[in-house]
């Protein structure tokens, strides 16, 4: 476990671990932190500021953390901005793990087909508390609300489930295609290797921002839009794994030729035993580091379709089509905090995976010390 050590000594690569196991702590538990739902509207409660905490009333009294009921008022015609309209006679206390309307914990669903409906592989658990809210009329806006009165702190939890594992998805596709015609080509070599590694070249010319735009003008309209970006990350996967299956290949042919590989053929061991059993775990070191480093591509990819109109659509929330908002300027000058919060968001998760990614490279490094 000496890699172990080495990992835990680099302070960057752990940054950017706890950093991950933070992000997706939070988006796997965004039923319970998040306090309110996704697609719920606050009435006149539309592109409201980040909620105001007060700990003393209108009186000056200490009565710990709470807000008050607010709305939007008029606009003022000289300077454009909204006047919000303030209920001071209504103070709403912050609790912790104050009761709400019961609901499912943790509960999963797999998007399917539009002929068939979700199915729910686990149901989870019937709470009726969150980590925390309010007892009054008054909202607690975290992060502000969006365009239609949602509040934008419970949208971007939820969204994080989208764009935080579109990467995991992507990976577990492309990674063992991969894997596999890579050690394939590189044991049997010959007419074999040739053969697959024109089929990966030619994969690796197509152009996939102008495949995705095609796939996207055929999909069926009915799908949803979770279903629709499925289907497009399922099918790009399958073109991503040419430069994985490339690397494999070069290591295969070097490690088919060590005196294991030899002694596993000379006792009749069968082929495809010996490339599942004995050379791709000898490949595993880059195989590890390079699903690290191609996680961040993915989440980049669903960011950049959501924003240009390619991948989750409104209602349903994720970090690029909540980053869309950003297009109109208006927005981007008097609303900021609806765009800085998922764009720092994409620019962590990026950053916290190439950083585990550069450690796990060091660390595992036979050549380290």
């Amino acid at each position: 476990m000496n890699w172990w050590r080495r990992l835990r000594k680099n302070p960057l690569a752990k940054l950017g671990a706890v950093t991950l196991l933070l992000f997706y702590f939070m988006v796997i538990g965004a039923d319970f932190i998040a306090p309110y739902n996704p697609y719920s509207v606050q009435e006149n409660g539309s592109l409201l500021p980040p909620t105001t905490i007060y700990w003393r009333n209108s009186q000056r009294q200490f009565v710990g953390p709470h807000v008050y009921p607010t709305i939007q008022g008029a606009t003022d015609l000289q300077t454009g901005d909204r006047i919000l309209e303030i209920d001071y006679s209504k103070p709403s206390p912050l609790r912790l793990f104050p009761k709400t309307e019961p609901y499912q914990l943790f509960a999963l669903k797999l998007p399917l087909p539009p002929k068939f409906e979700e199915r729910e592989i686990f149901s989870g658990f019937t709470i009726n508390r969150k980590l925390f809210g309010t007892t009054g009329e008054g909202k607690i806006n975290l992060l502000g609300t969006d365009e239609q009165g949602r509040d934008q702190f419970s949208r971007i939890l939820y969204g994080g489930r989208i764009s935080l594992f579109i990467g995991i998805i992507g990976i577990l596709i492309s990674f063992p295609l991969g894997m596999f015609i890579g050690g394939i080509a590189g044991y049997f070599g010959g007419i074999i290797d040739s053969i697959l590694m024109r089929l990966v070249e030619v994969l690796m010319t197509i152009p996939g921002i102008y495949l995705l735009v095609a796939l996207a003008a055929i999909l069926p309209p009915s799908l949803s839009s979770a279903q629709r970006f499925l289907l497009i990350v399922m099918i790009t996967s399958f073109i991503g794994w040419s430069g994985l299956a490339r690397v494999i290949r070069g290591q295969v042919l070097a490690i088919k030729e060590q005196e294991f590989v030899q002694s596993a053929r000379a006792i009749g061991a069968n082929s495809f035993y010996i490339i599942v059993k004995h050379i791709l775990p000898q490949t595993a070191t880059y195989i590890i580091i390079s699903a690290t480093l191609s996680i961040p591509s993915f989440i980049v990819a669903e960011s950049v379709l959501s924003l240009i109109g390619l991948g989750i659509q409104q209602p349903d929330p994720s970090w690029g089509n909540l980053l869309s908002l950003a297009t109109n300027a208006s927005v981007l000058v008097l609303q900021p905090w609806l765009i800085f919060p998922p764009a720092l968001l994409i620019i962590l998760t990026v950053l916290s995976f190439n950083l585990l990614g550069d450690g796990l490279r060091d660390s595992l490094d036979p050549k380290s010390r």
